[in-house]
């Protein structure tokens, strides 16, 4: 096993602890919505999207999150509005990562949809 497989070994298990060890809220009744965000800054190499999809999973939120050629990264996630926020909140206030700018997209919400992915 190389010496980067074992930093990104290291890196997935700070991320998932942090997500697991994150007190979250009592989250009331909110309307369920679908958007398309898309992350830029230092957004990849960083556990970014791995952060995203268990934060989200733990959330009880769909729809998925890819990297993009240029750097960024494009979310679509769908549930609760006020869980929605929660999460980008979380996000922005992690230390390694530096998001200089999102773009917000409302669409239509996909029924049916049961899980949150990672591509």
């Amino acid at each position: 096993m190389g010496i980067k497989h074992q930093l990104k070994k290291l890196r997935d298990g700070y991320v998932t602890g942090q997500v697991a060890r994150a007190k979250l809220p009592a989250f009331s009744p909110a309307p369920i919505r679908r958007v398309r965000i898309t992350y830029i800054g230092r957004v990849q190499k960083v556990g970014f999207r791995l952060e995203v999809s268990e934060l989200a999973k733990r959330l009880g939120l769909t729809g998925f999150c890819q990297n993009l050629p240029d750097g960024s990264v494009l979310a679509e996630i769908q549930g609760p509005a006020n869980r929605i926020r929660y999460l980008n909140t979380f996000m922005g206030s992690l230390k390694r990562i530096k998001i200089r700018q999102t773009i917000t997209r409302e669409l239509e919400p996909i029924p049916g949809e049961t899980a949150f992915l990672q591509r």
